[in-house]
This record gives structure tokens, C-alpha cells and sequence, in this order.
């Protein structure tokens, strides 16, 4: 099993400069290269601190130029908000700055709040025709001329320019959760990124058999990747996992506030986020993350991934965005790189 990093500058504090986050996000990635990581994730989203990256290509293009061997991660791209043409040239050209270093994530959207703002208010849960008829477009696009007829862009011949480094295509990686995602992906050669969110390991088990009988209804499909993207953090102490669980628990009650699109952000924070509500999300209660998800000590972590890594999962994703200080995020790094990752050497 590899292990990446999936992360984004993050702003709770007006007080942080955006140019602090930048050199600090910088820093994360050259952490995960200097320590033999596979891979850095950065995605998009728009209009929101709580999530800076209105185009990952400009972020991955810095980690790009300062390191040799880690793979750059464009996930994910929202594809209702690109046109294919934009998204096959502005990929490619990651994949020549980096010299064929690249990997290309695509997701159907998350938030109505992005939607309403980037795509007229249509809805959110349409997102899916956008991708599902972005995957080939783009494939096209970078072998050659291609002209597209299609329900949402039509355009005469036109190609990708640049071509890609990597042949025939880079990698392409799909977020999915329900079983229909899954299965596009993987009848369409795309890997599987997918994430447990705040729930347990029954929900890893239940991503990784959406992700079987994908494989399964596409026999003739080489058998794509399997990522498990999930927060994680190796703890030094009791008190410093204790710490990390309800900065997470933090992150999913601001995760919420965007989710539930009921109140306008000002100036891009959303401040009042009100108090933790045990009875109504019990899965936010700090001391139940902690049994959720991946937190403790670098045995108790290397227990869990083998368990992981025995469901089929190529690839474990630290979901690093948290309200979690920058130190306590890169300590928890170094501890996963000198006392976890060995284990999977």
C-alpha cells in the first residue's frame, strides 16, 4: 500500500496571510517528499477559506518545481465548472512541468454553495452528466483531434494543447462513494478515490466491496486503484490525540455549515459555527472520532492500514485539511514517515 497526502491551505483566522498558508502547504509537500511519500492531493473549491484551491494545477506546479520524484495529485478537479478543452490542456501542461509526474482527479461537485455561484444554481446533484461525459472527452483530447457532440458541450476538431509526458494518458482517478460511481469508473478505466468521511471501518469495508463488484462488472477492465482518503493522525500522547480529535471534530462542523448552504459566508469565513450537539451528530463527539477514524499511536495505526491493505486498498490518503496548526500537522507527518510507513516498506 502507498500513502499520500491530500491537503489545501485552510484559513479559519483573518489574522493568516494567505502567503503564510502558501509557504506552510509548501513545506507539508516538501515533508512528504523528502520522507518517500507516493503522492500530494490538492482539489478545488471556490469562494471558501475554509478550502483555498480555486485551481490546483498553480499549487502543484510550485510543488512541481521544487521536488524530483513525488507524484502531483489534481484531486479533484470539479468537472460541471471546466470545459474539457481548458481541463485536457491545463492537466497536460502539469504533466510537462512536472515531467510525467502527474494524476488527474475528477468529481461531480460536493456543495451547493459552489454550484449556485459557479454554475447558475443549478443543482448539485446533477453534477454527475458533467463528469461522466468530461472522462472521455478529455481522453480524446489528449491522443489527438477530436470533435465532441455531446447533451452538455459540443465544439468542431480541436486537441489538447500540450500533449501529456506519461502514455498513453496520466492516470485518471474518479471520486466515488455510491455504487454507480464505482462502477463508471472502473468500465471506464478510471482508479476509485473514496472516503469514509467521519464514519468507521464498516464504511472502509463497504467502499472497498462497492469497488469489487465495479471490478467484477467489468471483467475485461485491467483492475484499476483503490484509494482510501481519511483524516489520520499518529498521536505523541493521549492528550495530543485527544487534541487532534476534536480539531477534526471542528473541520466537520465547519464541513456542515458549507454542506447545509443556509446561511452566506462573509467575506468567505463562516464565524458563528455553533456549538458541538452530541444528541444530533454523535459522530462528531470528539471521543467517537476517535474510535472512527484514524487516530492513535503508530502501532495502533499500522494495526488498522493492514486491515486496509487486506481489503484490496492500493493507495491511503491522509486527509490532512483539519483546524489543526501547521506544527502539529507536520509533527503527526513525521511520526506517520519514521514510524508507520516503514511497516509497508
Amino acid at each position: 500500500m502507498k500513502f499520500s497526502l491530500f491537503l489545501h491551505m485552510e484559513r479559519y483566522d483573518e489574522a493568516i496571510s494567505h502567503r503564510q498558508l502558501y509557504e506552510e502547504l509548501l513545506a507539508l509537500c516538501d515533508l512528504a517528499e523528502e520522507g518517500g511519500l507516493h503522492k500530494v492531493w490538492i482539489g478545488e473549491h471556490h469562494s471558501m477559506e475554509y478550502t483555498i484551491s480555486p485551481n490546483p494545477i498553480p499549487l502543484l506546479a510550485a510543488v512541481a518545481e521544487r521536488t524530483k520524484n513525488i507524484r502531483l495529485g489534481a484531486g479533484t478537479f470539479i468537472a460541471p465548472f471546466w470545459h474539457p478543452i481548458r481541463m485536457a490542456g491545463e492537466a497536460a501542461m502539469l504533466d510537462v512541468i512536472s515531467n510525467g509526474r502527474a494524476e488527474i482527479g475528477l468529481a461531480r461537485g460536493a456543495y451547493q454553495f459552489e454550484f449556485d455561484r459557479m454554475l447558475n444554481g443549478v443543482s448539485a446533484n446533477d453534477g454527475g452528466k458533467y463528469l461522466r461525459e468530461m472522462v472521455p472527452v478529455v481522453r480524446k483530447l489528449w491522443e489527438g483531434d477530436y470533435a465532441h457532440d455531446g447533451e452538455i458541450w459540443q465544439f468542431p476538431v480541436s486537441t489538447s494543447v500540450p500533449k501529456p509526458v506519461q502514455k498513453p494518458t496520466p492516470p485518471i482517478w474518479i471520486a466515488a462513494r455510491d455504487p454507480e460511481s464505482h462502477k463508471f469508473a472502473v468500465a471506464n478505466g478510471c482508479s476509485v478515490m473514496a472516503t469514509p468521511l467521519f464514519k468507521n471501518d464498516d464504511e472502509v469495508k463497504d467502499l472497498a466491496r462497492k469497488f469489487d463488484e465495479a471490478c467484477a462488472a467489468s471483467p475485461d477492465v485491467p483492475r484499476p486503484q483503490l484509494m482510501i482518503l481519511q483524516h489520520a493522525h499518529v498521536q505523541a500522547s493521549d492528550e495530543d490525540g485527544q487534541r487532534a480529535a476534536e480539531a477534526i471534530s471542528l473541520f466537520f462542523r465547519n464541513y456542515g455549515a458549507w454542506a447545509s448552504n443556509r446561511k452566506p459566508p462573509v467575506n468567505g469565513f463562516h464565524h458563528d459555527i455553533a456549538p458541538l450537539d452530541a444528541e444530533r451528530f454523535p459522530d462528531f463527539v470528539p471521543e467517537q472520532l476517535r474510535r472512527n477514524i484514524m487516530i492513535g499511536t503508530p502501532e495502533e495505526v499500522i494495526a488498522r492500514l493492514k486491515t486496509y491493505e487486506a481489503m484490496g486498498v492500493d493507495e491511503y490518503s491522509i486527509w490532512l485539511d483539519n483546524t489543526m496548526s501547521f506544527e502539529e500537522k507536520r509533527d503527526s507527518i513525521r511520526r506517520f514517515i519514521d514510524q508507520v510507513a516503514p511497516a509497508f516498506a
